[in-house]
């Protein structure tokens, strides 16, 4: 079943993304995509806003507005287009500081969300996939070396994955983005290597899902986040994989998908998970949080034979 569990929309993430969100929609109905989830991005305190959202007069309030707004206008869109595909509503986390399960724990009670992803996106309260010279900068507050960095991120990952259990981990490996050698094996660095054995122990332990997000692809990597060498070892734990393309517009959707396919067989994986949506509660929820939401697979033979990758 074609799937993604990661997307962005112009109209609710302007300046990071593009198009208005019914557009991202019909581009996946369009592609024959079955099972499309929408993830915004959370509420942030101004502190941490994005250049763009600074010179834009963004505020706190608004960002609390937008979000409102994103969640009418996917349940509308939902409602819109339920012959036609089937749209799970979440958003993505942002995990910078301690406070930041305060907003987490506050879009949850505002809005019936169905998943959430868990991603982090800053090192230090600093972006660190924005722009080179803000990683340089979240690299110096870590020590001054790409290693030293890469520590940092996988403790605060492990904090984040304690905090908050996320049903998945948005593009564990993030941080290889703006790095020296974004190519670099984690093996290299063995307290890095040691720290990364350690999350996926943890999001084993509690069902946890890793994307496998395309993104990566189009950002020049040669290989999906996550690298190889960690679905391999996430694979030996038993974990699962869904799927993601991190779209930030119609030209995204579902872009590079047939390569993450020959992917999965380099690194050993041969079922993909996916979420769906029950209209009762099932005996075996993977989420008290998120009562109709539950988890099904695929195996990646029979997703090969799809029409869809063609």
């Amino acid at each position: 079943m074609p799937f993604s569990h990661h997307s962005h929309s112009g109209q609710f993430c302007p300046g990071h993304a593009q198009n208005s969100l019914e557009d991202v929609i019909r581009t996946a109905i369009s592609k024959k995509m079955q099972v499309f989830c929408l993830t915004e991005h959370m509420p942030r305190h101004k502190e941490d806003f994005y250049p763009e959202e600074v010179e834009s007069g963004n505020t706190e309030a608004s960002h609390e507005a937008n979000e409102a707004a994103y969640w009418e206008e996917a349940a509308r869109l939902r409602e819109k287009y339920a012959s036609q595909i089937k749209i799970i509503i979440g958003f993505e986390i942002d995990w910078i500081r301690p406070a930041s399960k305060e907003l987490i724990d506050r879009s949850l009670s505002r809005f019936p969300f169905e998943f959430f992803i868990g991603s982090i996106h800053h090192m230090h309260t600093v972006p660190i996939d924005y722009d080179r010279p803000m990683y340089e900068q979240a690299r110096e507050l870590a020590g001054g070396t790409d290693e030293r960095l890469f520590e940092d991120y996988f403790d605060a990952q492990l904090d984040m994955l304690q905090q908050l259990k996320p049903l998945v981990v948005g593009h564990f490996d993030l941080i290889r983005l703006k790095s020296d050698d974004m190519e670099r094996s984690f093996t290299s660095w063995p307290r890095v290597w040691s720290k990364v054995l350690r999350n996926l122990d943890f999001i084993a332990s509690y069902g946890g899902m890793l994307e496998l997000n395309s993104a990566a692809l189009r950002k020049g990597m040669s290989e999906p986040y996550p690298k190889a060498e960690i679905c391999k070892e996430f694979g030996a734990r038993g974990g699962r994989f869904c799927l993601s393309d991190d779209s930030h517009g119609v030209d995204q959707v579902a872009l590079n998908f047939h390569r993450v396919l020959e992917f999965l067989d380099r690194a050993g994986i041969s079922t993909l998970h996916y979420l769906q949506l029950e209209p009762t509660v099932g005996s075996n929820v993977p989420d008290a949080r998120f009562p109709n939401t539950q988890i099904a697979y695929i195996s990646v033979e029979d997703l090969g034979k799809m029409a869809f990758w063609s």
